[in-house]
């Protein structure tokens, strides 16, 4: 429904023209990525928000559920920012008790990230609200959509970085 009427699906994802690759096909699915983007990220926003936190507290957090034990320094990789952002980022985090640090058993000068119980009950709840929006976006779309979807997604990530995307991919199974 857009402000107050309902939305035929088909007006909004018709099939993709077979000159897809002309400027006006690839601004509308940039668009439809913002767009989509905005849309499934609102639920968990107002959760950060209510802790005091943002997205980049959110992506941290998600990472670090994923793989606990993860290196500050491979979080830094995952995440792509200035390093004097991650300890921004990840000094609130431990001041909030939601992540905490060990230290490496082969390199002591390792700095091992872990969620706290506290840290891991907020990172479901922002999960939860992104699962249920992917969940009908999903369901809607159809298994070759999604498929789709993905292989469009995987192309947006440099070739270097995908062996990272695999490696969390890989964590899931």
């Amino acid at each position: 429904m857009i402000r107050g009427k309902y939305v035929n699906m088909a007006d909004v994802n018709p099939v993709a023209s077979p000159q897809f690759l002309r400027e006006a096909e690839i601004r509308r699915g940039v668009e439809l990525l913002y767009f989509g983007y905005g849309n499934m990220i609102k639920g968990a926003d107002a959760l950060l928000a209510e802790n005091g936190l943002g997205r980049a507290h959110h992506r941290a957090l998600y990472f670090i559920a994923r793989r606990p034990g993860l290196p500050v320094s491979n979080l830094l990789r995952l995440l792509n920012i200035t390093k004097q952002s991650l300890s921004r980022v990840l000094s609130e985090l431990q001041a909030a008790g939601h992540v905490e640090y060990e230290v490496g058993k082969r390199d002591r000068r390792q700095r091992l990230l872990r969620l706290t119980p506290e840290g891991a009950k907020l990172e479901a709840a922002l999960f939860e609200r992104l699962r249920e929006r992917m969940t009908a976006a999903y369901a809607q779309a159809g298994q070759q959509a999604v498929t789709g979807f993905w292989a469009v997604l995987s192309g947006l990530i440099p070739p270097d970085d995908r062996p990272m995307i695999q490696e969390l991919q890989a964590s899931l199974r």
